[in-house]
């Protein structure tokens, strides 16, 4: 594992001798997943990139992708999944189909009800995607023993559980 100081340790440490009336220890956790959230997005674009796809074609294209076979779900399901107004999820769908990425289909169960289905080009972009996307998180966490990194998992899932059930 690597050691030493980081940016963060520099800003805080500014902090505490500019105001030492603040407790500053939450900046230590909160301003390293920021800057982590960075070093993230940048990874997931270079990996979409070499895929052609954008991040927003990603979180459709994985959602029906996940889904498991036949790979199809409905606006509503994509909507829940993407968490985008039901507008944005519209345009998404139609460009993605103008890419031939998905297609809608009649829903079987529901003649007014219409079915996204991952194509068999959406099928490769999306797992090509993810073999690129688990790679550069990877080479991300390098540093970080296996111990460490399932350590950090459980607390991140912790604090997560605790910020998405007061939601």
């Amino acid at each position: 594992m690597v050691s030493g100081q980081d940016e963060v340790d520099r800003i805080v440490g500014a902090w505490r001798g500019e105001r030492p009336d603040l407790d500053v220890a939450p900046m230590e956790v909160l301003s390293r997943v920021d800057r982590l959230s960075h070093h993230l997005d940048r990874a997931r674009r270079e990996a979409f990139r070499r895929t052609d796809i954008e991040p927003w074609e990603w979180d459709v294209l994985s959602a029906l992708r996940r889904a498991g076979s036949p790979y199809r779900l409905s606006p509503k399901q994509l909507l829940q999944q993407t968490l985008v107004s039901s507008g944005t999820m519209t345009n998404r769908i139609d460009r993605l189909r103008e890419r031939g990425l998905v297609e809608r289909q009649s829903d079987p169960a529901d003649r007014r009800g219409v079915l996204v289905t991952l194509t068999p080009e959406g099928h490769t972009r999306v797992d090509a995607a993810i073999t690129r996307l688990i790679d550069a998180e990877a080479d991300i966490l390098t540093d970080m023993s296996r111990p460490d990194q399932k350590r950090l998992a459980g607390l991140l899932r912790s604090l997560l559980v605790s910020l998405d059930d007061g939601a």
